[in-house]
C-alpha cells in the first residue's frame, strides 16, 4: 500500500521505537515490587529515528512518573511486522502499548474485540475530526496519534510563483493556466519523476479529499462494490484526467520518465521546476539536500473543478492498549498513551524529525522553524478543508496504479482506458482479501 510504507521509503517517519533495556520474548513484562509497575511498549518499526524518538520518550516518562517502568521492543516493518501484532492480540500476548497504523489496516486488527477503547481519555477531546475517523469504530476510539499528519498535493516553488505574479489555484483550469505561463518562462511546470514509480500516484490518490467532498459515501460504496464508485467515473475519474492532460498539453519535464524523486525535489528547490505533485513527508530530503531553499517551497492542496479544493491528508502511527493490558498495567499504559501528546512528549516529536504535516491533536504546536510548507498545510486543517486518504477509509488499493498511470502520465494509454484497468486491479485485490460483495 502507498500509504505509510511508501512514506518510510522517502523520509523517516515518526512512530518506531527502540529496544530500552532486555528484550521481550514476545509478552508483557511483568510489574515490579514496592509500587513499581513496569509496561512493555511495542514499536513501529526500528529505524534510526525511530530509536531516538524511544529513549527520548522512555526517558522524559519514566522521569515524569519514577515508579513507571517502560521496556520498549522493535519489530519489523511491512508484512512481518503486522503478522506479529496480528499473532500477538490473538493469542494474548501483545505488549501494553503498541504503535501501528491508523485507518484500514487498524480496523483489519477487529479493535471492537482486541482493544481497549480510549473514547473517555481527556486528550481524546483535543483530536482532530480527521484522525477520530481513522481510530475509531461506531463503539469507540481506540488510538493516540504520534507524530505530524502529512499531505497529498502539488508542493510548489514560491519563488517562482512570485517571479511570475502567480496565485495558488483553487481550480484545475487555474492550475494549468499557471503551467502555461510557468513554461512560457522557461522553467518545468510540472514535474513528474516515473524513475521512481510509486510518484505517479499523486493525481489520483492526492485528489481523494476532492472526491469525499463531493460524495461522502464513495469510499464505503467503493468498498462495498457499488457500481458508481468507481475509478472510471466521475469523481474520482477526474485524477486519471489529469494525468493525462498534463503530459498531452506538454507540461511536464522532458525527463519525467527517468527522474528520480531525489532529484525531482533538487529541480523544485531551486525553482529548475516550479511545481510537483507529491507528499510533503518528502520535505526532510530537502532538509538534506537544499536545506536554504526549505522555506521556498509552499504546499496547495489539488485544484479541483469546483474550486473548493480540500487537502488530502495521511494520519500519523497510533498507539494502542490490546485488551490483554489490565489492572495497574492498564492504568500506566493510560499514562503513557496521554504523555504522549503533554507539552513534553509534543515537544519529543517536534525533536524527533522534521515536520511534514500538522499535528493531529491541538495540545501539540509545530515548531516556529517548521518548513513553510507545513503552515500552508495547517490553513486547510484550521479552515476544516481536508480529507482522509483512502487508505484509512478503505482496505482496497489495486497494486497496479503506479504502473497504470505512468503509462497514461506517459501518453501510451488514455486517461479512460487507465481507469478502467484500474478497476479490474481493484477487483482483482478485493477479491484476494475476501472483502464481501466481489
Amino acid at each position: 500500500m502507498f500509504s505509510r510504507r511508501t512514506a518510510t521509503r522517502v523520509a523517516a517517519t515518526l512512530g518506531g521505537v527502540a529496544l530500552i533495556g532486555a528484550a521481550l520474548a514476545g509478552c508483557s513484562a511483568s510489574g515490579g515490587s514496592g509500587g513499581s509497575t513496569t509496561i512493555s511498549l511495542l514499536a513501529a518499526g526500528n529505524d534510526p529515528a525511530s530509536t531516538s524518538f524511544a529513549n527520548d520518550l522512555a526517558k522524559a516518562f519514566h522521569k515524569a512518573n519514577p515508579s513507571i517502568t517502560v521496556k520498549v521492543e522493535t519489530r519489523p516493518g511491512g508484512t512481518d511486522g503486522d503478522n506479529l501484532v496480528k499473532t500477538r492480540l490473538s493469542t494474548g500476548d501483545m505488549n501494553d502499548v503498541f504503535l501501528y497504523n491508523s485507518g484500514s489496516l487498524l480496523q483489519a486488527l477487529r479493535p471492537d474485540t482486541q482493544l481497549q477503547p480510549l473514547t473517555d481519555e481527556a486528550w481524546a477531546k483535543d483530536l482532530t475530526d480527521d484522525f477520530k475517523k481513522s481510530v475509531s469504530t461506531d463503539k469507540g476510539l481506540y488510538g493516540a496519534p504520534t507524530g505530524t499528519t502529512f499531505d497529498g498535493g502539488i508542493m510548489y516553488n514560491k519563488k517562482v510563483y512570485e517571479k511570475l505574479g502567480l496565485t495558488v489555484p483553487k481550480t484545475w483550469d487555474e492550475f494549468i493556466s499557471n503551467s502555461e505561463k510557468i513554461k512560457a518562462a522557461g522553467i518545468a511546470p510540472i514535474i513528474q519523476s516515473y524513475g521512481d514509480t510509486w510518484t505517479s500516484q499523486l493525481f489520483v490518490l492526492g485528489d481523494f479529499a476532492n472526491v469525499s467532498a463531493e460524495d461522502a459515501n464513495w469510499a464505503k460504496d467503493y468498498t462495498a462494490n457499488k457500481a458508481d464508485a468507481k475509478y472510471s467515473k466521475d469523481p474520482a475519474f477526474a485524477g486519471f484526467e489529469h494525468t493525462q492532460e498534463v503530459f498531452d498539453k506538454g507540461l511536464t519535464n522532458k525527463d519525467y520518465a527517468s527522474l528520480t524523486n531525489v532529484n525531482a525535489l533538487k529541480m523544485l528547490a531551486t525553482g529548475e521546476g516550479a511545481q510537483y505533485p507529491m507528499i510533503t513527508t518528502v520535505i526532510s530530503n530537502v532538509l538534506q539536500s537544499n536545506p536554504d531553499q526549505i522555506n521556498d517551497i509552499g504546499y496547495f492542496a489539488m485544484p479541483t473543478d469546483p474550486g473548493e479544493p480540500h487537502a488530502t491528508v495521511w494520519e500519523p502511527t497510533s498507539a494502542y492498549i490490546p485488551k490483554s493490558t489490565t489492572g495497574d498495567k492498564l492504568t500506566a499504559a493510560k499514562k503513557l498513551v496521554a504523555f504522549i501528546n503533554t507539552s513534553e512528549g509534543c515537544d519529543i516529536q517536534n525533536s524527533a524529525g522534521t515536520p511534514a504535516g500538522p499535528f493531529a491533536i491541538s495540545t501539540c504546536k509545530i515548531p516556529d522553524d517548521a518548513p513553510a510548507l507545513v503552515k500552508d498545510e495547517l490553513a486547510y486543517q484550521d479552515a476544516k478543508k481536508t480529507g482522509l486518504a483512502l487508505e484509512f477509509l478503505s482496505p482496497i488499493k489495486g497494486p497496479n496504479l503506479e504502473k497504470i498511470l505512468i503509462q497514461v502520465g506517459s501518453g501510451i494509454s488514455s486517461a479512460k482506458e487507465g481507469a478502467a484497468l484500474y478497476d479490474q486491479d481493484v477487483k482483482a485485490q478485493a477479491q484476494q482479501l475476501g472483502i464481501k460483495g466481489w
